[in-house]
């Protein structure tokens, strides 16, 4: 993906921003609910993504003009990575991850995690692709894993101090940089939850 479509594909991701927003300002179950509401969206509407015959009787059914539509479709092709234009979608990973650290995870480990998760992410991006000069194998960079690291570390610190925020930090980055299955969107902020979590963080 070029600069430009990743920056619009991550500041789409921003919107999970939401979650530890909502979290922090009205608490664990309107957290929760707003996760809820929005994966049944989406799991609702994910077949009309994928499966182009079902979208193309729904565009007819509901007399929705082609040219307004053939945008919209061509934006979202666009910031859709290869292997999920006929799987599961980002967006569904990531709801599903949230919905598991906001049920189970205390509150500051679900707030640091999706806020570092989601904000790290986009961070290494648009660091990395244009500045990244110390590449790893997979394509990744140096600058772009430290951007990560630096992001999580100034959203962590506050929250479960500078120790526990080191190690959260860098199992994000680590976690980010190996991309991790089913999906990095699933694995990075649960990787951050659980090792916050057996490190000892509780409160």
């Amino acid at each position: 993906m070029s600069l430009k479509v990743e920056i619009k594909r991550k500041a789409l991701h921003m919107s999970g921003l939401s979650v530890p927003l909502i979290y922090y300002l009205f608490g664990r179950d309107v957290a929760l609910g707003f996760v809820i509401i929005f994966l049944i969206i989406f799991l609702a509407l994910e077949p009309f993504r994928v499966i182009e015959d079902l979208r193309e009787r729904i565009k007819r059914r509901l007399g929705l003009p082609n040219d307004v539509v053939e945008i919209i479709e061509r934006e979202i092709d666009s910031i859709t990575r290869e292997h999920e234009k006929s799987g599961i979608g980002a967006h569904i990973y990531f709801t599903v991850a949230a919905l598991i650290i906001v049920y189970f995870f205390p509150r500051e480990i679900a707030i640091g995690s999706i806020a570092v998760a989601t904000l790290g992410d986009a961070m290494a991006a648009i660091i990395g692709k244009p500045f990244g000069r110390h590449r790893f194998k997979n394509g990744k960079s140096v600058e772009g894993s430290l951007a990560y690291l630096l992001t999580g570390l100034l959203i962590l610190t506050p929250l479960v101090g500078l120790k526990m925020a080191f190690l959260g930090a860098l199992v994000g980055t680590l976690a980010e940089l190996y991309e991790l299955p089913p999906d990095d969107n699933f694995s990075n902020q649960l990787a951050i939850a659980l090792a916050l979590y057996i490190a000892g963080v509780r409160a």
